[in-house]
Parts: C-alpha cells; sequence; structure tokens
C-alpha cells in the first residue's frame, strides 16, 4: 500500500467529488478523481490506487462495468472497491457486488459511516497485500505450508463477509486479533433487542413506493449509527424491523444496560422522524423489546452466503414483548429490569401474555434512564 493510502474517487457530480475529497484528506489520505468510468479505469491503471470510491450511476460506463472489468483485469493488484448510489432500491448494490464490489455506501453518506468504511477496506487490503508478500515468499517451501497460507486468505475473507453484522469498532477487534474460532456454534447469555414501526404494514398498502422507501430510508440511517456506537451486533435487518443483541460475538460487561440505552435513543430518534411523517400524513410509531437469556449463535448457510445468527427462547421473548408494545413503549422483561433498575426509570405493567409462550410474562416499560 501507499503511504499516505491512494483512494481514488469516481463521480460525474463535481460538487460530490469535492466533498469526497475533503473529507478524506482530512484524514491524511491521498486522493485522486476520475470523472466518468472511462476516466476510472485510465486512472486505475496510471496511479494504482489502495481503495476505489466508485459511484453507480455515471454516464459512458456505470460504476457496476467497471467494477466488472476491474475486478476481471487478472494485471491489476487487488483492489476494494466501495460502490456509492444514489438509489435506495437494492438491486444496483446486489449487480454491484455480484460484479466484485466488496462494500456499498448510499448518498447523502455522513462523514463518520464513509471514514468507518474506508478504513475497513483499507485494512483488509493491507491484509491481503500482507498475505500476498508472505505467499512469493514462501514459494520455496513446501505444499503444507501454502496450504495453511491459503487456509488464513480464506479465514479473512470470511471475516469481511460478516463485517455486515458488526459496529465498526469489533469490526476491528476482530480482524486484528485474527481468532479463526469466534463465529463457531457456541451457547451464551446474549441481550436481545426487537424494534420495529407500528402502522407500517397500513402505511405501506395505501403509500406509494418512494413513500415507503424514503421512510424506510430515513430510519434505518437514524438508528444505523446508533446501533454501531453501543456495538450491537446487528442480526437482522427485514423492512422496518430489526434484530440487535449484545454480548456476542465479543462478551461485554453491560448487555443489558446497554441494550436499554440503545433503546431509548432509537425511541427518541425515532419520535423525531415521526414528527416529520405526520406532517406528511403518516401516522407511524414505534415499538421495542428486549429480553435476556441463553441461546446458540454462529454461522449458518453455505459456501458463497454465511449468515450469523442467534437461536433460543429469548429471541422469540424478545420479539413478543416487540410485538406487545404501543407506540413509544420500551417493554423489557423481568431479568433485563432487574440488571438495569438503578440505571433506568421503569414501570411496572405486570403479567401479560406474549404469543406462542406457554405462560404470561412479567414486564416492564423502560420510561427514560436516570
Amino acid at each position: 500500500m501507499h503511504d499516505p493510502p491512494r483512494i481514488l474517487v469516481v463521480d460525474d457530480n463535481e460538487a460530490n467529488l469535492d466533498i469526497a475529497k475533503m473529507r478524506l484528506e482530512s484524514q491524511g489520505y491521498e486522493v485522486v478523481t476520475a470523472v466518468d468510468g472511462e476516466d476510472a479505469l485510465e486512472r486505475v491503471r496510471e496511479s494504482r490506487p489502495d481503495l476505489l470510491l466508485l459511484d453507480i450511476m455515471m454516464p459512458k460506463l456505470d460504476g457496476i462495468e467497471v467494477t466488472r472489468r476491474l475486478k476481471s483485469d487478472a494485471s491489476l493488484p487487488f483492489v476494494p472497491i466501495i460502490l456509492v448510489t444514489a438509489k435506495a432500491d437494492t438491486k444496483d448494490v446486489v449487480a454491484g457486488l455480484e460484479a466484485g464490489g466488496d462494500d456499498y455506501l448510499t448518498k447523502p453518506f455522513d462523514h463518520a459511516s464513509l471514514v468507518a468504511r474506508v478504513r475497513s477496506m483499507l485494512r483488509i487490503k493491507a491484509l491481503h497485500d500482507t498475505v500476498e508478500a508472505q505467499r512469493e515468499e514462501l514459494k520455496g517451501l513446501n505444499a503444507g505450508l501454502e496450504s495453511r497460507v491459503a487456509a488464513q486468505v480464506s479465514e479473512i475473507e470470511r471475516i469481511g463477509r460478516l463485517r455486515r453484522f458488526l459496529s465498526p469498532q469489533l469490526d476491528e477487534m476482530i480482524v486484528s486479533s485474527g481468532e479463526e474460532r469466534i463465529f463457531e456454534s457456541h451457547r451464551r447469555d446474549i441481550v436481545v433487542l426487537f424494534c420495529d414501526l407500528r402502522g407500517f404494514t397500513a402505511f405501506s398498502e395505501t403509500a406509494e413506493p418512494e413513500e415507503v422507501m424514503a421512510v424506510l430510508r430515513s430510519y434505518h440511517e437514524a438508528l444505523g449509527p446508533l446501533i454501531h456506537h453501543h456495538e450491537g451486533t446487528l442480526m437482522r435487518f427485514t423492512g422496518d424491523g430489526l434484530m440487535v443483541f449484545f454480548n456476542d460475538p465479543l462478551p461485554c460487561p453491560d448487555p443489558a444496560a446497554r441494550a436499554v440505552r440503545l433503546a431509548v435513543e432509537m425511541r427518541a430518534a425515532v419520535a423525531t422522524l415521526a414528527t416529520e411523517w405526520r406532517r406528511r400524513g403518516h401516522e407511524i410509531g414505534f415499538g421495542v423489546g428486549v429480553a435476556q437469556g441463553y441461546a446458540t449463535l454462529g454461522r449458518i448457510g453455505f459456501k458463497d452466503h454465511i449468515d450469523y445468527t442467534a437461536m433460543g427462547t429469548v429471541t422469540n421473548l424478545a420479539a413478543r414483548l416487540c410485538d406487545a408494545a404501543r407506540d413509544g413503549q420500551i417493554l423489557i422483561s423481568q431479568r433485563v429490569a432487574a440488571a438495569v433498575d438503578r440505571a433506568a426509570a421503569l414501570e411496572s405493567i405486570g403479567e401479560i401474555p406474549l404469543k406462542g409462550l406457554n405462560r404470561p410474562g412479567i414486564v416492564h416499560h423502560v420510561v427514560g434512564l436516570r
């Protein structure tokens, strides 16, 4: 890699180029720019960048075709590509990733997200370059050593694919530690947070698709940074529903308190959004459920698609608490309440029946933080 790392920013909008260049140079990176896809291909061969920040929608050659050509050119070294799209539709993102893109950002992106993604991709680039250098040094050694290096490269790639579940802080710790067994099946006491929007189904049935996507975009952009800030693991991301858990894959000393603090900040963030939604005639609320208990966690899937998941009664309990929550409520289980009663103001609701669970649970509502 170059010192400082060299980043090629490609966008046909001059204002976007200037903004990205200013933000990246403020972090000490060397920035090269290109104004369209054909220009980008030339610049890659001339400047040999360490990373591409590549706009998808461009004249001449779009970002997906540029990605496809770069990834298929064996004469070029490995260069991570972060795709940038202004569209909420995931089709462009999926096509870009299938063409060989390594990550993506949706415009308008905030400074923290840009810096975190760039740092993460440059770490992978540095790891890749190190492994490639080691590969050259090991050519004279026996096949057993070469096999071990290949296994290390494969593990780095697997961890890279699992980055989407983790906050940037956890991602950095896991990659830097080199821990190979952290995602193997195991049992652990975790805290699970479920949240979703009240009235979203009715809203989506009557609203235009563009309105629905605009609401989801603002919702995800508001809650995503909060999850990263509290170092939660985002396991499920389906429409208006989010599932986050704490104390895994890395243990933390206060998982219940973290989850409740996150829930309170989420509620405040969505309340701000709801004011604008109501101004547009959309009556949408927000509910949260939080539970603590043991679950079995690990990787599931197959070679080309791996997910990380938790299985156990605790996930069902958190989901049912979320279902039972009214607009603005954060419902927590008795065990979570016992763990946070000094840190949060709680209101006892008593026992309420929860769908799919044999016994009613003692439930508390989080009024606020002390």
